[in-house]
């Protein structure tokens, strides 16, 4: 199964954040969105980081009480690990292990094009598996 097979299924809205908005701009979208990340990008719409729950908290314990004005730039994730459309899930889920992450960003020619979270890799894979049991069972009870 690849990338492009989840985000098919799970489809491909983005919430992104850009690297001048606020730590405070980024909480406001976390919450409202209930999500735990935010995949920052470029005027370009390449993706250059990503702002995480952890890296809110490490903002708030450097900068104490002003860490909402802090700009995402300066607290965000660098480089983070990414996808692209037709790497297998395996492979993703081996980084999101390897890493300790939650979430990977999916690039399509340098842009990004969706992220893949652990829920939505376990989702898919368990539709799958069910899927696959659901034959198996109307085989062995049509071979009786």
């Amino acid at each position: 199964m690849r990338v492009r097979d989840v985000l098919r299924q799970k489809g491909n809205r983005i919430i992104s954040i850009g690297t001048e908005a606020t730590i405070s701009d980024a909480i406001s979208e976390l919450v409202s969105n209930n999500i735990g990340s935010l995949p920052v990008i470029d005027l370009d719409g390449g993706l250059v980081g990503i702002l995480s729950e952890r890296d809110v908290l490490r903002a708030i314990h450097e900068h104490g009480l002003a860490f909402g004005q802090a700009k995402v730039s300066d607290v965000m994730t660098r480089d983070p690990q990414s996808s692209d459309l037709d790497q297998d899930v395996e492979e993703v889920m081996g980084k999101m292990s390897h890493f300790r992450i939650a979430k990977v960003p999916v690039l399509c020619d340098s842009k990004l094009c969706g992220i893949v979270s652990v829920g939505d890799v376990i989702k898919v894979l368990y539709e799958n598996v069910r899927s696959e049991n659901q034959h198996l069972m109307s085989y062995i009870q049509g071979s009786s």
